[in-house]
């Protein structure tokens, strides 16, 4: 009996600590580089610090991911919903120039950079546990995550995390 009750704490311990959801970035996922359309580098943290005051919406795309194409309207539904939303896009497509011409071909609308390292590799989609795309993040006024994940731009935390003032 008591081995039970063991093994059911450190499952519930165990389970409880994976779904905590961080409210800031990690040191490490700040640090990252990324680039914007001019090929100029600038830290993660640098490219969030810009817009202190603000909301953010980080979009994780990429120009190959269907799904992520498919999700480009309701993106720019919040865009007219949320004028004052800042829209970042980050991409993890592995090759600029298929970054850059998917930019321009679906019309992304926001500021963009780029993960040259892609979907699996780099500090900030380790932090950001990025194992599906499109996935997107709500940054508050002071640089804090107020929604982690999501993977659909009209779900309604996505919204409720864009209407909520801090």
């Amino acid at each position: 009996m008591f081995k039970k009750i063991y093994i059911l704490v450190l499952l519930t311990i165990f389970v409880s600590c994976n779904s905590e959801k961080p409210t800031e970035f990690s040191e490490k996922a700040l640090n990252e580089k990324v680039y914007n359309l001019n090929d100029e580098v600038a830290t993660f943290k640098e490219v969030i610090v810009q817009h202190k005051g603000k909301k953010i919406l980080i979009d994780v795309w990429a120009s190959w991911c269907r799904d992520c194409i498919a999700g480009m309207p309701k993106v720019k539904a919040l865009q007219k919903e949320f004028p004052e939303v800042v829209y970042l896009f980050l991409s993890v497509d592995e090759k600029k120039g298929s970054w850059k011409r998917g930019v321009e071909r679906y019309n992304v609308i926001g500021e963009h950079y780029n993960l040259p390292k892609g979907m699996k590799k780099g500090d900030l989609v380790d932090f950001l546990n990025v194992s599906w795309i499109p996935r997107y993040v709500v940054v508050d006024e002071n640089g804090g995550i107020s929604l982690f994940n999501a993977t659909d731009a009209a779900d309604k935390d996505v919204i409720e995390a864009l209407k909520k003032s801090i």
